[in-house]
């Protein structure tokens, strides 16, 4: 049997990192890891499970954006270099200052996939989103137009691209739709904290645009299962990839099956809570486009004041990650749609999750309160 792969997980505590690690523990997946991130383990939000598996010895804490981090990153005891590295790092809070994601994200990405080059890393993974594609309704392919709608996806799509000039990297490219699943933190949970707010106020949930605005998702134990097949389908040879047809950059979406757009999130939610869910007509969805900042302001100034008091009558003095604070970017009249059947045609991949459903965002809400962060 040949010896395991190494793997380093930088940003190894944010939600696809902790994940990612969890997996690799449990399935016994490499020789050896080692989890980077700039946040202690006390002060991620770690759920039990991931103890084991993220925390101990195999934790670095280093800020990997700083050139000189990288030796104490990257070295070894045993002088030998790591096998793979993903890049699961990057700044994910949206509206930030473009200098904000110039450092935290695009110079990352840069400094990392430079040293992985000077190294020889085996596989080097940069985890990019599918908001840099140009929104269309019907699904993009990874060579479809690019016109990235968010900042995040502004400097990723900068990284993707300077990344592959990089002489000698050995570059995969992975653009994820929405991801949710057990202690999500975001998007998903941003429409169950307004959910639970709607229902503490016995009014109906209404949503802008339309029932058939593209959301696509994927369950968070995919994309893991997806980052590890697409690393082992790299070092195996790459079968079945042609670059003058696909590219020289391996590049993949991971996206589920389930097309969900709006209207699918608003009935799950509708049933769970017991609310009723419709959408804003034409009238006021065109005057939230132009007047987007107010409109987002005052349902900001809506929710967020009963959500205290929800939390303080169920007694959470330390609230989590939850909010129901909404990003504006996120709420742009832009489809997310995707098509994820290079995964599965080029690596052999199977969704084990291919659709959102009630069950699977109720688990979601049963992460929160094992928590103790849903009121």
């Amino acid at each position: 049997m040949a010896e395991k792969p190494s793997v380093v997980i930088i940003g190894g505590l944010g939600y696809i990192g902790r994940f990612l690690a969890l997996y690799i523990h449990q399935n016994e997946l490499a020789s050896e890891v080692r989890i980077v991130d700039k946040v202690l383990p006390q002060l991620a939000w770690l759920a039990p499970e991931f103890e084991e598996a993220c925390a101990g010895p195999k934790f670095m804490q280093a800020d990997a954006s700083r050139e000189q981090a990288l030796a104490r990153i990257f070295d070894r005891p045993d002088g030998k270099e790591w096998d793979y590295v993903f890049n699961c790092g990057g700044e994910t809070l949206y509206s930030q200052e473009d200098e904000v994601y110039k450092v935290r994200s695009l110079g990352l990405s840069l400094a990392l996939g430079r040293e992985a080059a000077k190294r020889g890393i085996k596989c080097f993974v940069e985890l990019s989103t599918g908001m840099v594609y140009k929104p269309d309704s019907s699904p993009s392919k990874e060579q479809d137009k690019l016109k990235p709608w968010s900042k995040i996806a502004v400097f990723k799509l900068q990284a993707e691209e300077e990344l592959a000039k990089i002489e000698g990297l050995n570059l995969i490219i992975v653009r994820l739709a929405h991801v949710y699943g057990p202690y999500a933190s975001q998007w998903v949970a941003t429409a169950l904290s307004m959910a639970r707010v709607y229902k503490a106020l016995e009014s109906e949930m209404k949503w802008l645009w339309t029932k058939d605005l593209r959301t696509n998702t994927v369950h968070i134990d995919d994309v893991t299962r997806a980052l590890w097949a697409i690393v082992s389908w790299y070092v195996s040879g790459r079968p079945k990839w042609d670059d003058k047809t696909m590219g020289k950059v391996p590049t993949f979406n991971v996206v589920d099956k389930g097309a969900t757009a709006q209207g699918t999130i608003a009935d799950i939610i509708g049933q769970i809570f017991g609310i009723e869910t419709g959408f804003q007509g034409q009238l006021i969805s065109t005057f939230a486009k132009l007047n987007l900042d107010s409109v987002v302001d005052d349902v900001n100034d809506e929710l967020l004041g009963p959500w205290s008091e929800l939390l303080a009558d169920a007694g959470i003095t330390r609230p989590g990650p939850l909010t129901p604070f909404m990003e504006k970017e996120l709420l742009k009249d832009t489809d997310l749609s995707m098509d994820g059947s290079r995964l599965e045609e080029v690596v052999g991949f199977d969704y084990e999750r291919p659709k959102i459903s009630r069950e699977l965002i109720e688990e979601v809400i049963e992460s929160y309160r094992r928590m103790k962060w849903w009121p």
